[in-house]
């Protein structure tokens, strides 16, 4: 019984498809409105190919409020890449976006937007294990946001990475919001990139606006989660530069007692941080990128 939203705009002329994914985390809002208001306001007669747009993913997080997971099976979908037909449902939606969605493909953005619990600094990954042509591809993608950072990713089984490696599509996972916010702005901006990229690829007639920020990139960075359940005391905030042995955050039992503390590897900036206070085993609690 489980459905996805999807919009599919048939362009008046050939071209190349684009896949959009938006609200593989039911809680990130500013994808979902993106991806919502894309999918109504792109014109057919300006699109030569296709755009494919699932609004959102993950409808049984966005109804229940439910950050990160489906609640049915309390897996993340993102990690699930790429997929099993016959497994748990967030196995069987990776599945199909996968073989159904991404096989119809040539290129591929998986937005997002901060969960609940999550504040970000805008920024963008892209498929570092791919193909040396992929990787390409999908950093000349990343070009075309106006964000500060674009980060390689050396995971292998998120839904962007999943499609670059096993399909050989350029793709991206883009980040912007958070804390369960739907800021007007953040629409607008994410809007705004995503069809200047459409419109770089030749698969809108769409006038390219010029960025105001000039990507740098990150090849390395860090991704800090809980070993433990506790309490969660943040130290720094997304877009802040850190030094190499500062202090970013400590977790406490709950008597007060401190039992786990984190500090900087390297010179870096925070891409995200776990904003609530209530942390469990396993959550994400920080990441950070080094810098030159």
């Amino acid at each position: 019984e489980t459905k996805m939203p999807i919009t599919i705009i048939n362009g008046e002329k050939e071209g190349k498809t684009m896949l959009i994914t938006a609200g593989v985390h039911g809680c990130e809002y500013p994808c979902i409105k993106t991806a919502m208001e894309l999918a109504k306001e792109i014109n057919p007669k300006e699109v030569n190919g296709q755009i494919i747009i699932v609004h959102p993913v993950n409808m049984q997080g966005f109804e229940g409020r439910t950050a990160a997971v489906v609640p049915e099976d309390n897996k993340n979908i993102l990690r699930m890449f790429p997929g099993d037909q016959n497994g748990t449902i967030s196995e069987k939606i990776a599945y199909v976006i996968s073989n159904e969605l991404q096989e119809l493909s040539d290129f591929y953005l998986d937005i997002h937007g901060g969960d609940l619990h999550e504040d970000l600094l805008p920024h963008i990954y892209y498929p570092g294990a791919a193909e040396k042509n992929i990787v390409e591809a999908s950093i000349e993608m990343a070009k075309c946001f106006n964000v500060p950072y674009y980060v390689k990713s050396n995971t292998t089984n998120g839904s962007y990475t999943s499609a670059a490696i096993r399909k050989g599509i350029p793709s991206l996972l883009i980040e912007r919001g958070g804390c369960g916010l739907c800021k007007e702005e953040e629409v607008l901006q994410y809007k705004n990139d995503i069809l200047n990229v459409l419109a770089n690829l030749n698969i809108l007639n769409y006038k390219v606006t010029e960025n105001q920020l000039s990507p740098k990139e990150i090849k390395e960075a860090i991704y800090l989660d809980s070993s433990m359940n506790g309490c969660w005391t943040c130290f720094v905030k997304a877009g802040d530069k850190i030094n190499k042995g500062q202090k970013l955050g400590e977790i406490s039992d709950y008597f007060g007692n401190i039992i786990e503390t984190f500090y900087a590897e390297f010179d870096s900036v925070v891409l995200y941080n776990t904003v609530s206070f209530s942390v469990i085993k396993d959550c994400s609690l920080i990441a950070y990128g080094k810098i030159d």
